[in-house]
């Protein structure tokens, strides 16, 4: 699986928006000793199992299948979300067989045949199948891609990824838990957050180039932000599909122009909660210090901005929780 820079600078230019609507049949068929369905996927109406019990899974599909406590049998590498994860989901992670690296083309596909699985789930997006042999998979089992689109569509996503890997119980509890803590902050900081308008500094700004990471509503920085109420203002210049209808890398001296008219501002911080070299460039920057909202000191650090779960965004909602705080003093 790609790393997010490079999903957001490549695949996101050219991946559609939009999402099939429904996973799976309700009918099952049986097939030897083995019940199987018809999953509408990326790739077309696959025959599944519906109890499969040997699932690799790759890029995105890896986070959403252990915290559903899949059969998972391999997985490709998910460092950037290593940082997200409960102790015991990293347990799992570390115990399983690596049978991809961070990106497509470093599929294995003997270490895959190897795992004998009864399911791939390929959770990369749809440019990137590209880089895989997907005839080569489909000879050891089905193989079902569902890869996102743009970035808050990863709650439909994890949804269908679950369906899939028969583990639709265990999404709708992690669902009803997030959903449940997003309405209690939201409540809680309704009178506060009520008239402002926020803008997003992103962390993927490219300092030798002199940009910055500027995010609108929908993005990573923001969409669970918007769960509890952040609202978002503005837009793109010129939508680009997928990722970059909700974000852009405009160049550093439009930092005022970008930012002036925002009420309050988030930004990204890393999940250590330390600031990315591209976001302190625009910290340090007299551009930034002179902004009316970092003047009033409307301006709110948020952690685990990447989360792509809903039980990893619960760590989302804890940093927003913590950096919202002393809105309620004010």
């Amino acid at each position: 699986m790609s790393t997010r820079p490079s999903w957001r600078l490549v695949g996101a230019t050219i991946l559609a928006l939009g999402l099939l609507a429904g996973c799976g049949t309700t009918d099952a068929d049986t097939g030897g000793d083995v019940a199987t369905r018809v999953f509408q996927a990326d790739n077309g109406d696959i025959t599944i199992p519906v109890d499969p019990k040997r699932v690799v899974a790759t890029g995105y599909a890896v986070p959403v299948l252990i915290e559903a406590d899949a059969a998972l049998v391999g997985i490709s590498t998910w460092k950037r979300g290593l940082a997200m994860m409960t102790e015991e989901d990293l347990a799992t992670y570390e115990g399983l067989g690596k049978i991809a690296g961070e990106t497509a083309a470093e599929t294995n596909y003997e270490a895959i045949a190897n795992a004998k699985p009864d399911l791939i789930v390929i959770g990369v997006p749809a440019p990137v199948l590209a880089d895989i042999d997907l005839d080569r998979l489909e000879s050891i089992a089905p193989v079902v891609a569902i890869g996102p689109t743009t970035p808050s569509a990863w709650r439909e996503l994890s949804r269908r990824q679950s369906d899939a890997a028969g583990r639709l119980d265990n999404f709708e509890t992690a669902k009803t838990a997030y959903e449940t803590k997003a309405a209690e902050l939201k409540t809680k900081y309704a009178d506060a957050l009520a008239g402002l308008e926020f803008g997003h500094l992103g962390a993927y700004g490219a300092v030798a180039a002199g940009t910055f990471h500027r995010e609108f509503a929908g993005s990573w920085g923001t969409n669970i932000a918007q769960d509890v109420g952040v609202t978002y203002y503005g837009e793109v210049k010129k939508k680009g599909g997928g990722g970059l209808d909700v974000t852009e890398y405009p160049s550093i001296e439009e930092v005022p122009a970008s930012f002036g008219a925002a009420d309050a501002i988030t930004y990204t911080l890393q999940p250590d909660g330390t600031v990315s070299e591209a976001v302190q460039r625009v910290l340090d920057t007299e551009l930034w210090k002179n902004l009316p909202a970092v003047k009033a000191g409307l301006v709110f650090p948020v952690r685990y901005t990447e989360a792509a779960t809903f039980a990893s965004a619960l760590k989302t909602l804890d940093s927003l929780d913590q950096a919202l705080a002393p809105l309620l003093t004010r």
